[in-house]
């Protein structure tokens, strides 16, 4: 069988791509067939191949395929349509991006699965019927903004193999978070949290070279680039802000003077320039932090959405006597709308995100955006509850009166849904969700069926609440025992029509083959035994029912190991792979399980040494499992949020 893909825009290297990839699996899937790739010179061939998808002739060329953009589409939504019959057709999309989404569709079309980053988690079937060539299905995805954030600690090659798999799963951008990444590869190289592993020099100049090499990634696929976040109000005053950690630089007097005053001092907040906030009253920051913000956007044409944060920390505002005459989001917005002017100045049109979060997700009392088509509202949560999906019933309570330096972070999802709604009422532009369902809230779901679901949930109800998608903050090595949670969530995001039952099965059936149900089952019941905000420090530590939970899912995990599932042979090297996954899963999990137990049955020297064989066990098999389990993140979140460092006496261990 001969197969050719035309690519309609000669110059269009994400058109080239989307080619090159739809000839890479075909080949795959078809190992006799001859496929080729060229691009068009004029409309031709186009023209060839869709006549041949409606009349079912097949032209003397063969198969062939074009890629091509079509503007016609009503929506800025990305959407794609594919039209094969027996002699060929088209892939076509409302922008390149759209086309590349479009052919890994057709290939899911195929039977194709991708069910992890890494080309290891990949089902590529052999095609025995050339007549499934013939597909015809178009698509608007549900919403507009959909992608995740870099958080955790990762490779080079593992942010390549996650950049990768996004448009896969109909993914359409990457927040790659800070003006250079550095803090997240840093912690891998140099093997924060396993000292059983020899630490690599890494430097800021590493990080910057690896954040040009996932922006071209990024670009090369057309993805949307989000860049920064946190770290202005450090980086505007020259003072470098590139994780989390206290520093000791020397600051001069004017750089002091401009630093937020708390408690009557001006000082870095605990010691970590990223987590201090200015004095936002002061002329001088203002000029500062806006210059800083327009100069990186001059600099980095390439952003299509820069986020433009506050300090990464509540109840440290200034408190001077001027600052104090404002609510923190009037001093906010005014900065914006100075970023604002000075872009228009300029001639750019980056996008803005401003941040709902902390103390600003009090809305503002006497400014507005004055160019709202500028700004992308960004709602951040973080203090949610995750063990149930966002509740729209019922009417919502009243944000309380703001406090400064006194607030308390809304936990349930009806008191921050009222914030929402409260800000909504300032602002009805673009807007998404940024999420933590898989930044810590997972670690507390060990079988990941009933994070999965509240992802299905939430995604579900994210046009009732005014927005227009979610960005992930997360590790890109979540994947234990699985990665269903991020392919529910890429998924649902691109068509927020399919059901949980179905997308499960989905990826299950491929995942585990015959023995899909058995695995789904255990995982269920294992997921049910769970609680994501137990494990993120909501509540007290010493909780009896969590007890009795945890004792019986080590109960259950240790039955499951020993089952007849694991004494079968897998049908293939991906089910082969998944099953390795999943026994490991069982060797280190019940371990977790048992200091959980005795955690919450305030058992604290048991918790401790239980808790200690997790993770030595962790450790001592990260790089065999390496791209699927961050032992960085999981270490720290379960010292510091579960409750280990502090009931069990572990200090820094």
């Amino acid at each position: 069988m001969v197969i050719s893909l035309i690519y309609m825009e000669k110059e269009n290297r994400t058109l080239a791509y989307a080619a090159s990839e739809a000839k890479k699996y075909l080949r795959r899937m078809l190992p006799g067939a001859e496929v080729s790739v060229a691009a068009a010179e004029d409309g031709a061939e186009a023209a060839a191949s869709g006549r041949a998808a409606e009349t079912g002739e097949t032209p003397e060329s063969g198969f062939v395929i074009s890629l091509e953009i079509r503007s016609d589409s009503a929506t800025r939504n990305d959407h794609f349509d594919i039209r094969t019959g027996s002699g060929g057709g088209y892939i076509a999309g409302n922008n390149a991006r759209s086309v590349l989404i479009g052919v890994y569709y057709y290939l899911y079309l195929l039977g194709c699965r991708f069910l992890g980053p890494g080309k290891e988690l990949e089902l590529v079937p052999e095609l025995t019927d050339a007549g499934r060539l013939s597909q015809s299905y178009s698509h608007t995805a549900s919403y507009y903004h959909r992608g995740v954030c870099i958080e955790g600690s990762e490779s080079l090659q593992n942010a390549l193999d996650f950049i990768d798999w996004l448009p896969k799963l109909g993914y359409n951008t990457c927040f790659i978070q800070f003006q250079i990444p550095y803090t997240f590869f840093a912690r891998w190289y140099r093997h924060e949290g396993n000292p059983l592993l020899a630490p690599e020099e890494f430097t800021a100049q590493d990080a910057a070279r690896f954040s040009d090499m996932m922006t071209e990634e990024l670009k090369k696929r057309d993805l949307l680039l989000q860049m920064v976040g946190h770290g202005w109000t450090g980086e505007s005053i020259g003072i470098p802000s590139m994780d989390w950690k206290a520093s000791d630089i020397r600051i001069s007097g004017k750089q002091r003077s401009m630093l937020a005053q708390v408690d009557g001092k001006r000082e870095f907040f605990h010691g970590i320039p990223m987590n201090t906030n200015l004095c936002y009253s002061n002329p001088d920051v203002v000029e500062a932090f806006s210059e800083s913000a327009v100069r990186y956007a001059a600099t980095h044409p390439g952003v299509d959405y820069l986020h433009v944060w506050l300090a990464d920390e509540c109840n440290n505002l200034c408190e001077c006597e001027e600052c104090v005459k404002d609510v923190p989001t009037d001093q906010y917005i005014r900065i914006l709308n100075v970023i604002d002017e000075k872009l228009t100045a300029k001639g750019l049109d980056t996008r803005i995100v401003f941040l709902l979060y902390q103390e600003l997700l009090w809305p503002p009392v006497k400014e507005t955006l004055r160019n709202p088509d500028r700004f992308v509202l960004m709602f951040a949560p973080i203090s949610r509850s995750f063990n149930s999906a966002y509740q729209l019933d019922g009417e919502l309570p009243p944000v309380p009166a703001y406090e400064r330096n006194h607030i308390t972070l809304p936990v349930n999802l009806s008191q921050n849904l009222a914030h929402l709604r409260a800000w909504q009422k300032h602002f009805d532009g673009d807007g998404f969700v940024y999420d933590y369902h898989l930044g810590r809230a997972h670690y507390g779901d060990f079988g990941y069926i009933h994070i999965s679901r509240i992802i299905h949930d939430d995604v579900v109800q994210l046009g009732k609440l005014g927005l227009d998608g979610q960005i992930s903050c997360q590790e890109f090595r979540a994947g234990m025992p699985n990665f269903l949670p991020n392919y529910m969530m890429g998924r649902m995001l691109l068509d927020a029509e399919r059901g949980f039952d179905e997308v499960t099965e989905e990826y299950y059936r491929a995942a585990y083959g015959d023995g899909w149900k058995t695995v789904l089952g255990y995982l269920s019941e294992l997921s049910e035994l769970c609680d994501c905000d137990y494990f993120n420090r909501k509540g007290p530590r010493t909780n009896p029912d969590i007890a009795a939970r945890m004792d019986k899912a080590r109960r259950l995990t240790e039955s499951f190991a020993k089952s007849e599932y694991f004494s079968t042979e897998p049908a293939c090297g991906l089910q082969a792979r998944f099953r390795e996954m999943l026994r490991y899963h069982c060797t280190y999990i019940p371990y977790l399980e048992k200091a959980m137990c005795e955690l919450a049955s305030g058992q604290t020297e048991a918790a401790k040494e239980s808790w200690m064989r997790f993770i030595d066990t962790i450790r001592e098999n990260e790089l065999s499992f390496q791209p699927y389990l961050d032992v960085y993140r999981i270490y720290e979140v379960s010292l510091n949020y579960a409750g280990f460092k502090q009931y069990c006496g572990c200090g820094g261990y």
